[in-house]
């Protein structure tokens, strides 16, 4: 595998096939998270226009799009938004090359952490971040839930 990180700019047009990616990699999801994942209400439409406004990156691997990651600056931190990595190249580096890339940005950006939120019940993601340097900071709930629904993690950057 040779992945090549791309920034998704104004000459993308591959926004179908992006949505498909998210909309796989985020499949495992379906009646596990509640409520459920906002991937759902994505269109090729919404997807161009939040590359519009954001920073983001595709992950291709000879011609295939296998990965992405969108960005949106805070205060002092950068935010991590839809990581995607298809289902059948997950395991092989492709989330590790795109947080790469997201630390690059921040470092750029004079950004000292990087700041993500994943649902309460992926205890795998919870792992997986945290092995990439990432600690629980704080928990939330989703509007008319009186439960914790995602909690927050963040990595400090050196």
């Amino acid at each position: 595998m040779t992945i090549e990180i791309l920034r998704i700019g104004a000459d993308f047009d591959r926004y179908g096939e992006l949505l498909d990616l998210i909309l796989a990699a985020f499949a495992f999801m379906d009646g596990r998270i509640d409520p459920p994942s906002s991937a759902r209400w994505l269109t090729p439409a919404s997807l161009r226009q939040k590359a519009r406004q954001e920073i983001a990156f595709a992950a291709i691997d000879n011609g295939r799009l296998v990965g992405c990651i969108f960005l949106k600056p805070e205060e002092a931190l950068l935010y991590i938004g839809k990581l995607a990595v298809h289902p059948s190249t997950q395991g092989k580096g492709v989330g590790r090359s795109l947080l790469g890339q997201a630390e690059a940005t921040a470092h750029e950006l004079g950004l000292s952490s990087l700041r993500l939120e994943t649902r309460i019940e992926l205890i795998e993601n919870h792992r997986l971040f945290a092995a990439w340097g990432f600690g629980k900071t704080t928990e939330s709930r989703h509007t008319g839930y009186d439960r914790t629904t995602s909690i927050e993690m963040r990595k400090r950057l050196d």
